[in-house]
């Protein structure tokens, strides 16, 4: 093989191997091959157990507001519309290491491991047990005070979230996070889970359009996700075609200018 012909061959490696095919950039490809419309099956979504330092929102209303005043925060008397994370934060009802709230004249209250709807049926039998008749029409709501989960690695911006949603999933997550960056994994993103029986670890494709079929697809409140970048960032030659280029004619230029020095 000549000199030319093993430069060549160097170029076309160095190409090859530096590029980013557009296949690992796309989200939700039908990798069966079939160009007909992809229906996937609905993920059942298990209803989320409260854990320790999850805040909650609580709301109790009554035909007459006087009436219920006092069991509510001066934050959750007025609209609940436009509130700010420090506000929830510091006006929210906190549950503690020994997976209690405390709420005004309630007192303490044991929610760790209830769902949402389990807390509210909990706190409204407490009130019309105890405080209130029927006639009352007692209604309260209850809601996490924002869905809080935190992201790292190959994306726009790091760091712990919170949206006012209900459900997020995990194409939701990583938009609000700035989306992955060029040299971000999109085959192999981490979703770590802390459940009551310990914490489960568990890597998604999101270029797979079954990854709608995963029980990892919707997340939980306090997931953390983890975006590995691809071996391309390492090498440093270039994401893309052009930059390789711009690389190599970089490195051949210094090679011989030292040849020349040397020479």
């Amino acid at each position: 093989m000549t000199k030319k012909s093993f430069f060549l061959f160097l170029l076309i490696s160095v190409l090859f191997t530096s590029c980013i095919p557009i296949k690992d950039l796309v989200y939700l490809q039908d990798k069966n091959g079939s160009d007909e419309q992809t229906t996937i099956a609905a993920v059942e979504s298990k209803p989320y157990r409260l854990q320790v330092n999850d805040v909650l929102s609580i709301n109790i209303k009554a035909i007459d507001p006087k009436l219920v005043s006092i069991f509510n925060t001066t934050e959750n008397q007025s609209s609940q519309t436009g509130k700010s994370e420090a506000g929830l934060y510091f006006d929210g009802f906190t549950v503690d290491d020994h997976g209690n709230i405390r709420m005004p004249i309630l007192g303490e209250i044991n929610v760790i491991g209830y769902t949402l709807e389990e807390v509210r049926v909990k706190i409204e039998k407490k009130l019309l047990e105890e405080y209130f008749k029927s006639e009352a029409n007692i209604f309260v709501t209850v809601k996490l005070a924002g869905f809080r989960y935190t992201i790292n690695g190959e994306v726009g911006s790091t760091g712990t979230k919170i949206l006012f949603k209900d459900n997020v999933n995990i194409l939701e997550a990583v938009a609000n996070a700035g989306d992955i960056t060029t040299v971000g994994n999109r085959k192999e993103v981490t979703v770590i889970r802390q459940t009551p029986t310990g914490v489960q670890m568990h890597d998604i494709d999101l270029t797979d359009v079954n990854v709608m079929k995963s029980p990892y697809y919707y997340l939980q409140p306090n997931d953390y996700i983890y975006v590995k970048p691809l071996r391309q960032k390492t090498w440093g030659t270039g994401q893309t075609g052009i930059q390789s280029i711009g690389t190599i004619i970089t490195l051949l230029s210094l090679a011989t200018t030292v040849y020349l020095i040397i020479k």
